[in-house]
């Protein structure tokens, strides 16, 4: 009954799928990489999962931004730039600072303090603007699910508030919350390397958001100057007070010095001075009497030395006139002597002249002596009274140095105070031009203008962001969809998922294509058409394989596959072609022939296996074709065991020895047993997959019961393929259904 029949040059299973995988293997390897027409074919296949993201998400995005309440941002500008003449006295009040980073950064955060808010609050009003404050906006329905509460509730509420009041003065969170909003509104930025500070403010209303920045700037100028000002008050009363206190100290100093000198007896200003005076004219006139005395003490030591003559000449004119003549005569007497005797007259003469001379030179010498003694006298005299002058002086100017000691300190005292009034007066009056002159650390130099077009929200940026995150999410669904899609798509998807060929591409053949005709007889009727050329390349695969099979199985792993169509398509194009083609209806469980075929009630391979009926009698003709066809006969509850009996091996056999190609319509491999039973009876299996729909799991557990059924699966075919995707997906099986080939086919 298990007999299995004689399968002439057949190649073992076992090999086939050896071959079958490494060609699979050496395909897969050459797809590893991804290329980039790869890419783009895929993103065709993926199109309308791509388009749908690029075309929402940026309508999503508009309508949004649409929904969004637009605001304006208006922008001015401020140079920090304090001024650098300041009085020493303001200089740790108004000291300026090196301008660095960190003074910009402060000068920033005091101009969006809230002083200024809350100044610019009031001149703009911005209390009766709902943006700012929330009193004025229409309130959420939770608050105002709360509010309704405390109406029910009143005794809840007031319990509830209580509980929560503060200790302490009261806050209003409604005006520090509008408070707040304005601040946060108010930026100010200070600019990089530059003394710029760039001050915005964002609002619903450009004129508002405008008029902000301008008051803003305003106000901290004007504060600026104002604590200016007010420090140089400070220090002009601070100033003037402290030259009362100093004018009062000079006047007691005063006081004090003229009280003691009426005391001590001073003269203010001369008795020191004259004191001082005399003792030095004193000093030079005794240095210069002293000098004399030394002189005239000389003079009469000359005088009165052994050699008086000598000394009266060195000391007296007259003297030495008298000497000069004394020397002449004597000079003329020796010459005299010589030539002349010691009594000669003019000897005698000349002695007598030398004689009166002595004379006249001894009572010469005689009065400058007296002179000299005389003049002695009256520089000592001079000396001891000029010595004794200096000495009442000193012990004077002595006397009155002790008394002008405190007199000197509170002279001290009182300039120190005299010094330090002129300094404040000198303050004062630099004070007040200060005040006069002053200018603020900081003005505008730009003005804001209301804005013409929002800043927010951006609708540029964010539609092409909307759009950039629609090709993003249209790529992830390409993405994902590519990764969940278990379908076979190609040839290529069947060769590297399962190492099987993939025959033939069988187009889907459209209902207002086919007419009237069904799609078995879709091929036979127009043997021109795109199917039929692929059925043709489905036979010559079959026909090229080594081992030439001859007995078929067509098979599917579930149903809706199009196995039958495929079996009865082929079988009728076959012989049209001239084979001799018997097509057996082996699905006993669901037989379709008879009811495609207008066989029904006609006995059939049941029938045949069980002996009720010759196999002469249970062959059909197509009249379409001439193709010989087999119905299933009466459904059997034992098929199983009619498709393993010897019957059905001889029945085969028979059919093998007389048809060139008998092609078996067997049950999916998945469904029933059956189609293992059949597909291991047979040379050669077929299976059909249906083109992106059936999962390559399903597929690959059904050759997988193939295989342990020792079935032959040499090939695939891709059924109900959609020409018009397929050959915009990129693959290159999809040439077949190119356009450029469209003059081959007519449908």
């Amino acid at each position: 009954m298990l007999d299995r029949p004689d399968r002439p040059n057949v190649v073992p299973p076992a090999t086939n799928r050896d071959r079958a995988f490494s060609r699979a293997a050496a395909t897969g390897s050459e797809q590893d990489a991804l290329s980039g027409g790869a890419l783009l074919a895929v993103l065709r296949r993926r199109k309308l999962a791509l388009l749908l993201p690029l075309l929402l998400m940026p309508l999503l995005s508009y309508v949004a931004i649409s929904q969004i309440t637009p605001l304006y941002t208006a922008t001015g500008a401020l140079l920090y730039e304090p001024s650098e003449s300041k009085l020493q006295e303001l200089q740790s009040i108004l000291r300026a600072d090196p301008i660095t980073e960190a003074v910009m950064a402060s000068q920033a955060e005091v101009l969006r303090g809230l002083p200024v808010v809350v100044q610019m609050v009031a001149r703009l009003n911005l209390a009766e603007q709902p943006e700012f404050n929330r009193l004025l906006r229409p309130r959420a329905w939770p608050a105002r699910l709360a509010a309704a509460l405390r109406r029910l509730l009143p005794p809840l509420a007031a319990s509830t508030t209580s509980a929560q009041e503060p200790i302490g003065p009261q806050l209003d969170p409604a005006r520090n919350a509008m408070l707040h909003d304005v601040q946060e509104a108010l930026q100010v930025t200070p600019v990089k390397a530059s003394h710029v500070l760039q001050v915005s403010f964002t609002a619903e209303n450009p004129v508002i958001a405008a008029a902000a920045v301008n008051h803003a700037m305003d106000i901290y100028v004007k504060t600026q100057l104002g604590i200016k000002f007010g420090a140089v008050n400070r220090a002009r009363e601070w100033l003037e007070s402290r030259a009362g206190e100093l004018r009062a100290e000079v006047r007691e100093s005063e006081a004090r010095i003229a009280a003691y000198r009426g005391h001590a007896g001073l003269t203010e200003g001369m008795h020191a001075s004259l004191s001082a005076e005399q003792i030095s004219y004193v000093g030079e006139s005794l240095q210069h009497a002293r000098n004399d005395l030394a002189e005239a003490e000389g003079k009469l030591a000359a005088a009165t030395g052994h050699d008086g003559v000598a000394a009266q000449a060195a000391i007296a004119p007259s003297v030495a006139q008298l000497r000069a003549q004394q020397g002449a005569l004597n000079a003329q007497l020796e010459s005299l002597l010589t030539r002349l005797g010691p009594g000669h007259p003019d000897v005698a003469a000349l002695r007598k002249q030398l004689a009166e001379i002595g004379q006249s030179l001894a009572a010469e010498t005689r009065r400058v002596v007296a002179a000299s003694e005389a003049e002695v006298r009256a520089d000592r005299e001079r000396v001891s009274t000029l010595a004794q002058g200096l000495r009442d002086a000193q012990e004077r100017l002595a006397s009155d140095s002790q008394a002008q000691v405190p007199l000197n300190a509170m002279q001290r005292d009182a300039e120190a105070s005299r010094n330090q009034l002129q300094a404040v007066l000198d303050r004062i009056q630099q004070t007040a031009q200060q005040a006069a002159v002053e200018t603020p650390d900081a003005h505008e130099i730009s003005l804001a203008l209301p804005p013409a077009y929002p800043s927010s929200p951006r609708r540029t940026m964010l539609l092409a962001a909307g759009t950039a995150s629609g090709v993003l999410l249209g790529l992830l669904l390409v993405y994902l969809q590519e990764l969940a899609d278990e379908t076979f798509r190609s040839s290529d998807d069947i060769r590297q998922a399962i190492g099987l060929p993939c025959f033939a591409l069988l187009p889907r053949v459209r209902h207002r294509t086919l007419g009237a005709s069904r799609v078995d007889e879709y091929a036979a009727r127009n043997p021109n058409s795109s199917l039929a050329e692929q059925l043709r390349a489905l036979r010559a695969a079959l026909w090229h394989d080594p081992a030439r099979p001859r007995t078929v199985a067509v098979t599917a792993a579930r149903a809706g596959e199009g196995k039958t169509t495929v079996a009865l398509a082929l079988g009728r194009l076959a012989a049209m072609n001239g084979e001799r083609v018997v097509v057996l209806d082996c699905d006993i469980r669901k037989p379709s022939f008879a009811r495609l075929l207008q066989g029904e009630a006609s006995p059939g391979l049941v029938d045949c296996l069980q002996d009720h009926a010759p196999l002469a009698r249970i062959i059909r003709k197509d009249a379409l074709s001439g193709m010989d066809w087999i119905p299933a006969g009466k459904a059997d509850a034992d098929a199983l065991g009619l498709l393993m009996s010897a019957a059905m091996v001889r029945l085969l056999q028979s059919l093998r020895d007389e048809y060139d190609l008998v092609l078996l319509d067997a049950p999916p491999a998945q469904a029933v047993t059956d189609a293992r039973i059949v597909a291991g009876n047979a040379d050669a299996t077929l299976l059909c997959v249906r083109w992106r729909s059936t999962p390559r799991s399903t597929v690959l557990h059904a050759i997988e019961l193939l295989d342990q059924a020792h079935a032959n699966v040499v090939g695939t075919a891709l059924t109900q393929v959609d020409m018009r995707i397929h050959v915009r997906s990129g693959y290159a099986d999809a040439e077949v259904y190119h356009p450029h080939h469209g003059g081959y086919y007519r449908e």
